[in-house]
């Protein structure tokens, strides 16, 4: 799990280009989902963390976002 807050945009888009970060958080409401989301996109940054996958997530004790995730 990586705090968008703790890295730097360049550090993030590197992250993002190689495939290390897939999914987005929020660090209060233990919600993940994709990058895409609508709802991920309005979250401030200090609550944002980042996973590489869904098996990250969910040992971390997020669940799946009800808007991007219920719809797979």
């Amino acid at each position: 799990m990586i705090s968008h807050a703790s890295i730097t945009t360049n550090e993030l888009r590197g992250l993002l280009k190689s495939g290390a970060v897939t999914l987005a958080g929020h660090r209060t409401l233990k919600i993940y989902g994709l990058l895409t989301c609508g709802s991920g996109k309005r979250m401030k940054k200090e609550n944002r963390v980042f996973f590489a996958d869904e098996r990250e997530a969910r040992r971390a004790g997020y669940r799946p976002c009800g808007n991007c995730m219920g719809r797979k």
